[in-house]
Protein backbone atom coordinates (compact mmCIF):
# COMPACT_ATOMS: atom_id res chain seq x y z
CA UNK A 1 0.00 0.00 0.00
CA UNK A 2 1.33 3.65 -0.72
CA UNK A 3 1.81 5.90 1.35
CA UNK A 4 -0.79 9.39 0.11
CA UNK A 5 0.43 12.73 -0.09
CA UNK A 6 -1.53 13.84 3.09
CA UNK A 7 0.30 10.83 5.21
CA UNK A 8 3.56 11.95 3.33
CA UNK A 9 3.11 15.44 4.60
CA UNK A 10 1.94 14.22 8.22
CA UNK A 11 5.05 12.19 8.22
CA UNK A 12 6.73 15.48 7.51
CA UNK A 13 5.43 17.09 10.30
CA UNK A 14 5.95 14.95 12.83
CA UNK A 15 9.91 14.71 11.72
CA UNK A 16 9.26 18.67 11.87
CA UNK A 17 8.45 18.46 15.68
CA UNK A 18 12.23 17.58 16.97
CA UNK A 19 15.46 18.88 17.06
CA UNK A 20 17.06 15.90 15.79
CA UNK A 21 14.31 14.72 13.05
CA UNK A 22 14.94 10.97 13.54
CA UNK A 23 13.53 11.32 17.02
CA UNK A 24 10.51 11.76 15.22
CA UNK A 25 10.69 7.85 13.94
CA UNK A 26 8.23 6.34 16.76
CA UNK A 27 5.73 8.28 15.92
CA UNK A 28 5.96 8.31 12.25
CA UNK A 29 5.82 4.48 12.22
CA UNK A 30 2.56 5.17 14.65
CA UNK A 31 0.87 6.82 11.50
CA UNK A 32 2.22 4.84 9.03
CA UNK A 33 0.35 2.27 11.08
CA UNK A 34 -2.85 4.31 11.33
CA UNK A 35 -2.69 4.99 7.21
CA UNK A 36 -2.24 1.15 6.27
CA UNK A 37 -3.26 -0.64 8.84
CA UNK A 38 0.58 -2.06 9.30
CA UNK A 39 4.13 -1.13 8.70
CA UNK A 40 4.40 -1.86 5.39
CA UNK A 41 7.78 -1.47 3.09
CA UNK A 42 6.37 1.88 1.15
CA UNK A 43 5.92 3.53 4.88
CA UNK A 44 9.62 2.26 5.76
CA UNK A 45 11.13 4.16 2.64
CA UNK A 46 8.72 7.00 3.51
CA UNK A 47 10.15 7.17 7.22
CA UNK A 48 13.91 7.03 5.70
CA UNK A 49 13.55 9.69 3.36
CA UNK A 50 12.59 11.76 5.09
CA UNK A 51 14.46 11.69 7.86
CA UNK A 52 17.67 10.89 5.77
CA UNK A 53 18.74 7.23 7.81
CA UNK A 54 18.78 3.91 5.86
CA UNK A 55 15.40 1.70 5.39
CA UNK A 56 17.47 -1.09 7.68
CA UNK A 57 17.46 1.69 10.48
CA UNK A 58 14.28 2.24 10.51
CA UNK A 59 13.05 -1.58 10.03
CA UNK A 60 14.96 -2.30 12.90
CA UNK A 61 12.94 0.06 15.40
CA UNK A 62 10.13 -1.16 13.28
CA UNK A 63 11.01 -5.21 14.05
CA UNK A 64 12.11 -4.50 18.13
CA UNK A 65 9.07 -3.14 19.26
CA UNK A 66 5.62 -5.58 19.64
CA UNK A 67 3.29 -2.37 18.81
CA UNK A 68 4.65 -2.12 15.27
CA UNK A 69 3.23 -4.97 13.52
CA UNK A 70 3.98 -6.24 10.03
CA UNK A 71 1.03 -7.70 8.83
CA UNK A 72 -2.98 -6.38 9.09
CA UNK A 73 -4.18 -5.57 12.41
CA UNK A 74 -8.24 -5.58 12.87
CA UNK A 75 -10.06 -3.30 13.90
CA UNK A 76 -9.30 -3.85 17.26
CA UNK A 77 -6.48 -4.84 18.99
CA UNK A 78 -7.36 -6.79 22.47
CA UNK A 79 -4.33 -7.61 24.19
CA UNK A 80 -4.64 -9.72 27.74
CA UNK A 81 -2.24 -9.47 30.02
CA UNK A 82 -0.66 -12.41 30.93
CA UNK A 83 2.08 -11.92 33.18
CA UNK A 84 2.58 -12.93 36.70
CA UNK A 85 -0.49 -11.22 38.93
CA UNK A 86 -2.82 -10.77 35.90
CA UNK A 87 -1.93 -14.71 35.55
CA UNK A 88 -2.77 -15.88 38.40
CA UNK A 89 -6.06 -13.55 38.56
CA UNK A 90 -7.70 -15.16 35.44
CA UNK A 91 -5.64 -13.64 32.80
CA UNK A 92 -4.52 -16.74 31.46
CA UNK A 93 -8.17 -18.16 31.35
CA UNK A 94 -9.82 -15.19 30.01
CA UNK A 95 -7.33 -15.82 26.92
CA UNK A 96 -7.37 -19.66 26.37
CA UNK A 97 -11.55 -18.52 26.28
CA UNK A 98 -11.30 -15.83 23.81
CA UNK A 99 -9.18 -17.88 22.00
CA UNK A 100 -11.53 -20.49 21.79
CA UNK A 101 -14.53 -17.96 21.23
CA UNK A 102 -12.84 -16.03 18.36
CA UNK A 103 -11.94 -19.37 17.18
CA UNK A 104 -8.07 -17.27 16.68
CA UNK A 105 -4.47 -18.27 18.16
CA UNK A 106 -2.16 -15.52 19.19
CA UNK A 107 -1.50 -12.63 17.23
CA UNK A 108 -3.91 -13.55 14.80
CA UNK A 109 -7.13 -11.68 13.24
CA UNK A 110 -10.84 -13.10 12.96
CA UNK A 111 -12.11 -14.06 9.66
CA UNK A 112 -14.14 -10.91 9.67
CA UNK A 113 -11.54 -8.51 10.28
CA UNK A 114 -12.73 -7.02 13.36
CA UNK A 115 -10.61 -8.62 16.30
CA UNK A 116 -6.49 -9.05 16.77
CA UNK A 117 -6.04 -11.29 19.91
CA UNK A 118 -2.38 -11.20 21.88
CA UNK A 119 -1.30 -11.60 25.24
CA UNK A 120 0.95 -9.13 26.31
CA UNK A 121 3.13 -8.07 29.28
CA UNK A 122 2.55 -6.19 32.22
CA UNK A 123 -0.03 -3.25 31.44
CA UNK A 124 1.91 -1.53 34.74
CA UNK A 125 -2.30 -1.90 35.92
CA UNK A 126 -1.57 -4.47 38.73
CA UNK A 127 -4.18 -3.04 41.19
CA UNK A 128 -6.78 -3.66 38.30
CA UNK A 129 -5.81 -7.60 37.59
CA UNK A 130 -7.02 -9.34 35.24
CA UNK A 131 -6.32 -6.32 32.97
CA UNK A 132 -7.22 -6.43 28.68
CA UNK A 133 -6.51 -3.48 26.64
CA UNK A 134 -8.41 -2.98 23.13
CA UNK A 135 -5.91 -0.37 21.14
CA UNK A 136 -4.13 0.20 24.63
CA UNK A 137 -7.49 1.24 26.56
CA UNK A 138 -7.74 -0.43 29.72
CA UNK A 139 -10.38 -2.95 30.11
CA UNK A 140 -10.02 -3.50 34.22
CA UNK A 141 -11.25 -6.33 37.01
CA UNK A 142 -11.79 -8.58 33.58
CA UNK A 143 -13.49 -11.97 33.81
CA UNK A 144 -14.02 -14.77 30.83
CA UNK A 145 -17.70 -13.63 30.37
CA UNK A 146 -17.21 -9.90 30.66
CA UNK A 147 -13.65 -10.13 27.86
CA UNK A 148 -15.75 -12.54 25.69
CA UNK A 149 -18.93 -10.04 26.17
CA UNK A 150 -17.05 -6.89 24.96
CA UNK A 151 -15.37 -8.64 21.79
CA UNK A 152 -19.10 -9.49 20.93
CA UNK A 153 -20.00 -6.12 21.12
CA UNK A 154 -16.94 -4.78 19.50
CA UNK A 155 -17.91 -6.97 16.62
CA UNK A 156 -21.47 -5.92 16.58
CA UNK A 157 -20.41 -2.49 16.24
CA UNK A 158 -21.78 -1.24 19.81
CA UNK A 159 -20.31 1.75 21.28
CA UNK A 160 -17.78 0.42 24.38
CA UNK A 161 -15.99 2.34 26.60
CA UNK A 162 -12.95 1.72 28.52
CA UNK A 163 -13.57 1.18 32.01
CA UNK A 164 -10.35 4.17 33.06
CA UNK A 165 -10.82 6.32 29.79
CA UNK A 166 -12.74 7.37 26.59
CA UNK A 167 -14.79 5.36 23.85
CA UNK A 168 -13.04 3.16 22.07
CA UNK A 169 -12.05 4.03 18.68
CA UNK A 170 -10.61 1.65 16.07
CA UNK A 171 -7.44 0.53 15.89
CA UNK A 172 -6.32 3.27 12.99
CA UNK A 173 -7.60 5.91 14.53
CA UNK A 174 -5.92 4.97 17.84
CA UNK A 175 -2.73 5.11 16.08
CA UNK A 176 -2.69 8.43 15.08
CA UNK A 177 -3.59 9.37 18.54
CA UNK A 178 -0.16 7.81 19.16
CA UNK A 179 1.54 9.57 16.15
CA UNK A 180 0.42 12.81 17.95
CA UNK A 181 -2.90 13.71 16.88
CA UNK A 182 -5.37 15.23 19.38
CA UNK A 183 -9.03 13.03 18.53
CA UNK A 184 -10.64 15.37 21.45
CA UNK A 185 -10.73 11.98 23.28
CA UNK A 186 -8.22 13.12 26.39
CA UNK A 187 -10.77 14.45 28.73
CA UNK A 188 -12.75 11.41 28.77
CA UNK A 189 -12.84 9.19 32.52
CA UNK A 190 -11.08 9.50 35.44
CA UNK A 191 -6.77 10.03 35.15
CA UNK A 192 -7.15 7.54 38.06
CA UNK A 193 -9.11 5.15 39.47
CA UNK A 194 -9.99 4.49 43.70
CA UNK A 195 -7.65 1.89 43.73
CA UNK A 196 -4.48 3.53 42.33
CA UNK A 197 -5.81 5.93 45.11
CA UNK A 198 -5.59 3.80 48.36
CA UNK A 199 -2.06 4.67 49.18
CA UNK A 200 -2.31 8.28 48.84
CA UNK A 201 -5.94 8.04 51.21
CA UNK A 202 -3.78 6.06 53.72
CA UNK A 203 -0.76 8.19 53.66
CA UNK A 204 -3.31 11.74 54.11
CA UNK A 205 -4.67 9.99 57.17
CA UNK A 206 -1.55 8.79 59.40
CA UNK A 207 0.00 12.38 57.90
CA UNK A 208 2.83 10.39 56.38
CA UNK A 209 4.76 13.13 53.64
CA UNK A 210 7.72 12.57 51.60
CA UNK A 211 11.30 13.03 53.46
CA UNK A 212 12.25 16.05 53.55
CA UNK A 213 15.80 16.99 51.36
CA UNK A 214 18.77 17.83 53.74
CA UNK A 215 20.23 19.47 50.97
CA UNK A 216 21.15 23.32 52.18
CA UNK A 217 20.64 24.20 48.50
CA UNK A 218 18.29 27.44 48.31
CA UNK A 219 17.67 29.77 45.43
CA UNK A 220 15.96 28.94 42.32
CA UNK A 221 16.53 24.80 42.82
CA UNK A 222 14.42 25.36 45.92
CA UNK A 223 11.95 27.60 43.86
CA UNK A 224 11.31 24.99 41.77
CA UNK A 225 10.96 22.10 44.12
CA UNK A 226 8.34 23.78 45.61
CA UNK A 227 6.30 24.85 42.41
CA UNK A 228 6.83 21.08 41.15
CA UNK A 229 5.25 20.04 44.77
CA UNK A 230 2.49 22.10 43.88
CA UNK A 231 1.69 20.90 40.52
CA UNK A 232 2.00 17.22 41.96
CA UNK A 233 -0.59 18.59 45.43
CA UNK A 234 -2.73 19.83 42.49
CA UNK A 235 -2.62 16.72 40.28
CA UNK A 236 -3.49 14.45 43.27
CA UNK A 237 -6.32 16.60 44.71
CA UNK A 238 -7.92 16.47 41.06
CA UNK A 239 -7.12 12.69 40.85
CA UNK A 240 -9.12 12.39 44.26
CA UNK A 241 -11.91 14.24 43.69
CA UNK A 242 -12.56 12.65 39.95
CA UNK A 243 -12.39 9.12 41.64
CA UNK A 244 -14.78 9.85 44.59
CA UNK A 245 -16.91 11.46 42.04
CA UNK A 246 -17.39 8.33 40.48
CA UNK A 247 -17.48 6.47 43.17
CA UNK A 248 -20.56 8.45 44.41
CA UNK A 249 -22.02 7.78 40.70
CA UNK A 250 -22.00 4.40 40.99
CA UNK A 251 -23.17 3.90 44.05
CA UNK A 252 -26.18 6.14 43.07
CA UNK A 253 -26.86 3.87 40.36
Amino acid sequence: MTIDQKTYGELQEIAGRYPEARSGLLPMLHLVQSASGQVTAEGIRACAEILDISEAEVSGVATFYTMYKRRPVGDYHVGVCTNTLCAVMGGDLIFERLKSHLDVGNDETTEDGKITLEHIECNAACDYAPVMMVNWEFMDNQTPESAVSTVDDLRAGKEVHSTRGPKLVTWREAERVLAGFNDGLADEGPAAGPASLVGLKIAREKSWTAPVSTSSTTGSEGSTNAVADTKVEAVEQADTARAESETVEETND
